[in-house]
């Protein structure tokens, strides 16, 4: 059930490592992407604009919660890799009890708090209340969250990318069933997608548990591993926060740009949606090769093979500057087609037009420099594989500091079409932190195995 990546050649550990990891995450967005479509046929453009104007918040807490479980991940994946059994499963026990922790805090301050955030983003009156209704359900959701998410961080460490992708199937499935009864037959509304949402993932984190305990033995706890540890959590909290704040660090200037946008009305709300959602799609494989780099390198600095991070980072890099072209492509020639699954026939045929002409702005911006994000997440996960995640949060910085200045001085100025230049600049900025931080980072590696006394 576990996969070792410390021996074979990079380029086919990576891709068959990636493709299942590739395809779960897909999966996952799907869910989105459902919630989305439906919302727009169902509900109308105002609806879809509601949903889309969650989305900096949803990444800036739900990114924390995912960042932090897969930080929580690397120590695990690195005893996996150095065959110190007992101190993974002792790591995983104390990720557990902090995961617990989180969960409780997190959700009780942002359900608290929603509306008044909501409200901070200037989010339109006309759509604020659909808002609201919407992004609280998935605010308590936060739980299944963390639950499904630690899970398959754990699996993935140990070199199993395909478990989770199963159950993500099965649960994508339920929720495009459940989308079409809360919302079709129940006339729910907007609570009706993100309640289906909780739910789907809350299924898939229950199979990936039951799975988990009766296939991997490895994972066992004994009776020795349930040690309340301070060195293990502390460990586990310099990882996995970090991480967790790259995350939200890049959020806020996704939230600085999200209330720019939605000074300008929301049919530029609901074009950015629009474009993000179909960007999160071809993204995903971005998204994959990150976490396949975080397993490969904590695996791999486990191991002592600190050889083989060059190489790895090399296919890796190769893999993703390929799918950047074809999605360049793609993105081209059928972004009319695809924006205009988000479209109710109800709406005005004007009002239609002007959301697919700059949601094609948004994503021509991004699919033309999808190179930048390939590096971003290839060598940024790397980096927090090889044990050094507090780097990433100045690469989040980085991105932070390109969004805000987009948002502040060129949208005031050239509108939305200044807004499409925001992820540009911010993968540009990253890389120009992120690329140097592996070099030094690998030379500190090499330093450290030749002479383990020094720090």
């Amino acid at each position: 059930m576990t996969k070792d990546l410390t021996t074979g050649h990079p380029l086919k550990i990576i891709f068959g490592f990636a493709l299942p990891v590739f395809f779960g995450y897909l999966f996952q967005q799907v869910y989105n992407i459902v919630d989305t479509i439906i919302v727009g046929q169902f509900l109308g453009v105002d609806a879809l604009a509601a949903v889309g104007a969650t989305g900096s918040l949803h990444f800036f807490i739900i990114g924390f919660c995912m960042g932090v479980c897969s930080g929580f991940a690397i120590p695990v994946s690195q005893r996996f890799g150095a065959k110190d059994y007992g101190a993974m499963r002792q790591f995983v026990f104390n990720a557990w009890l902090l995961i617990g922790a989180l969960a409780v805090v997190l959700t009780v301050v942002t359900v608290i708090f929603c509306r008044q955030m909501l409200e901070l983003l200037e989010t339109p009156k006309n759509i604020i209340d659909m808002s609201y209704s919407y992004f609280v359900i998935i605010l308590a959701g936060i739980p299944v969250i963390l639950f499904y998410n630690t899970l398959a961080g754990i699996i993935r460490a140990l070199g199993d990318s395909k478990t989770p992708l199963y159950f993500l199937l099965i649960s994508a499935v339920l929720n495009i069933v459940l989308d079409l009864i809360f919302i079709a037959v129940f006339n729910m509304g907007i609570p009706g997608a993100s309640l289906a949402t909780v739910i789907s993932q809350g299924v898939s984190g229950i199979m990936c548990f039951i799975y988990m305990r009766a296939k991997f033995e490895i994972l066992r706890l004994k009776k020795e591993d349930r040690v309340v540890s301070a060195k293990r959590m502390a460990t586990l909290t310099s990882i996995g926060v970090p991480m967790g704040l790259q995350y939200s660090i890049t959020a806020i200037g996704s939230v600085i740009l999200q209330w720019s946008v939605n000074i300008l009305g929301s049919v530029y709300v609901a074009a950015m949606v629009t474009a993000q959602k179909i960007s999160i799609f071809f993204s995903t494989p971005f998204d994959a090769l990150g976490t396949t780099m975080a397993t490969y390198g904590g695996q791999n600095v486990g191991a002592k093979r600190i050889d083989r991070l060059n190489s790895g980072l090399f296919w890796g890099c190769a893999i993703g500057f390929a799918w950047s072209l074809l999605a360049l492509v793609v993105l081209y020639f059928f972004t009319d087609d695809m924006a205009s699954l988000f479209m109710s026939k109800d709406e005005p045929p004007e009002v239609v037009a002007e959301v697919i002409k700059n949601a094609f702005y948004a994503l021509m911006a991004n699919g033309c420099t999808y190179g930048l994000l390939t590096l971003v997440n290839v060598v940024r996960f790397m980096i927090q594989g090889m044990g050094f995640s507090h780097l990433a949060v100045f690469a989040g910085l980085a991105e932070l500091v390109g969004r805000g200045f987009i948002a502040i001085a060129l949208v005031p100025v050239f509108g939305f079409q200044g807004a499409v230049l925001a992820s540009p600049l911010a993968w540009v900025l990253a890389d120009a932190f992120l690329i140097p931080a592996y070099f030094s980072c690998r030379k500190k590696l090499i330093r450290t195995l030749e002479n383990p006394s020094r720090p």
